[in-house]
């Protein structure tokens, strides 16, 4: 039985929270390969106990591992920054994450903010440059404090590093069936990313069979939320794909919602949920943990296990489209527990019953009526507050699930 070894850093805040509940999906769903976890204590707490920061050593000690599963890093306590480079940065520099990928996948319309977008309209990935840009820290400061202050930052970019995840994206586009592939920067401002749109052509010219598309940063800002269906695969600069993938993931259900790896092909790679490390809620149990969930998932596709991987995201969906997740905030109601279990739940149910298919437009006809009915019961929950009432809307979110989450794999 193949075995993997899995780096964990919980890190900060609510990283331990939300990466016990990807590891407690883990155990339940794990078949036909083992994992052994090796624990690391890296965060903003650790250093301010011990002032410990990454040694060399352990950088050394993850290039040998076959992933790297990390929460989040970041201490109130703590000068902004110093940890994370350390243990963020220590890792895609370090083991040379130049890839950035972060799916923004739709999977019930009423989580996402923008009026009539369904599904089927939202589903891309934003490919991020990972080890250059601002990123990189070259600059500082001169007269610091005073009248005269100066700050500068360098953008760094390197026609290798540049072509390298150009091509990546390519070949990431051509795999999908839409094939299509738009490359993003500001070269009409920052004229230095003129190597950018030089390389995509370029590269573009070996896959003619890929559509080719090129937005300025601020363009594509506002096709996101007007016409995010004309997007399929996005690449793009550090900074920028920073940026674009947080507006990605509100349109998909909000920063809880949204996971990302961090990839060499073929080597160690590092897989976490964008959001940080919330201290404002850290210790309330109300954190999401779906994006750790579903890094999880993306972590196990990477290593080959994409069954596996599948099983896991067609629970999550699963959980949204039937409604048993309202919302994706701290306000949904269930605790970071809670949202754990329900997705171990349904893995589980979705591996003994039979699928439909979603498709039936008899079955999205009849669940249209459900849903209006749950909503008149609610309705009459708010006046009467009787429990019978809450007994009827179960069954009729268990009629729901009944049609529109047992189907095929979404």
């Amino acid at each position: 039985m193949k075995t993997y070894n899995i780096g964990v850093i919980a890190g900060d805040g609510i990283g331990p929270e939300v990466i016990n509940e990807g590891l407690k999906v883990l155990r339940t769903i794990k078949d036909g390969f083992d994992v052994n976890l090796v624990e690391y204590p890296y965060s903003g707490a650790y250093y301010l106990k011990t002032k410990e920061l990454v040694p060399d050593r352990v950088i050394d000690e993850w290039r040998i591992l076959d992933a790297v599963y990390l929460g989040a890093i970041g201490h109130p306590g703590v000068e902004p920054g110093l940890v994370e480079r350390s243990v963020i940065m220590g890792l895609r520099l370090g083991l040379d994450l130049y890839v950035n990928l972060r799916p923004v996948k739709l999977f019930a319309e009423h989580l996402c903010p923008l009026k009539d977008k369904t599904p089927k309209d939202v589903d891309f990935v934003v490919i991020r440059e990972n080890t250059e840009d601002a990123y990189v820290g070259l600059g500082g400061f001169f007269k610091k404090g005073t009248p005269d202050e100066i700050a500068v930052a360098e953008m760094v970019f390197t026609r290798k590093g540049t072509e390298r995840v150009v091509r990546y994206a390519f070949e990431l586009a051509r795999s999908r069936s839409r094939k299509k592939l738009t490359m993003v920067d500001k070269a009409n401002a920052i004229r230095p990313q003129d190597l950018w749109t030089r390389v995509f052509a370029e590269v573009g010219k070996e896959y003619p069979d890929v559509e080719q598309n090129h937005l300025y940063v601020d363009a594509c800002c506002m096709a996101m939320v007007k016409n995010p269906e004309a997007f399929d695969v996005i690449v793009t600069a550090n900074l920028f794909g920073d940026i674009i993938t947080d507006l990605g993931a509100m349109l998909q259900g909000g920063m809880g919602f949204a996971a990302s790896g961090n990839i060499h092909p073929g080597k160690t790679s590092m897989f976490e949920p964008i959001h940080g490390s919330a201290p404002d809620i850290a210790g309330q149990g109300i954190a999401n943990p779906l994006g750790a969930i579903l890094s999880l998932s993306m972590m196990l596709d990477y290593l080959g296990e994409k069954k596996t991987a599948a099983r896991i995201e067609n629970a999550i969906a699963s959980l949204t489209i039937s409604n048993h997740l309202l919302s994706l905030n701290g306000k949904s109601g269930m605790t970071t527990t809670q949202i754990g279990d329900a997705v171990s739940r349904q893995i589980a149910l979705g591996d003994q019953l039979p699928m439909i298919p979603l498709r039936d437009e008899t079955n999205t006809a009849h669940i249209a009526q459900l849903q209006s009915a749950i909503a008149a019961q609610e309705s009459l929950r708010l006046t009467l507050g009787d429990p019978v009432i809450e007994a009827v809307i179960a069954a009729l979110k268990e009629k729901i699930l009944a049609l529109r989450v047992q189907q095929q794999p979404i």
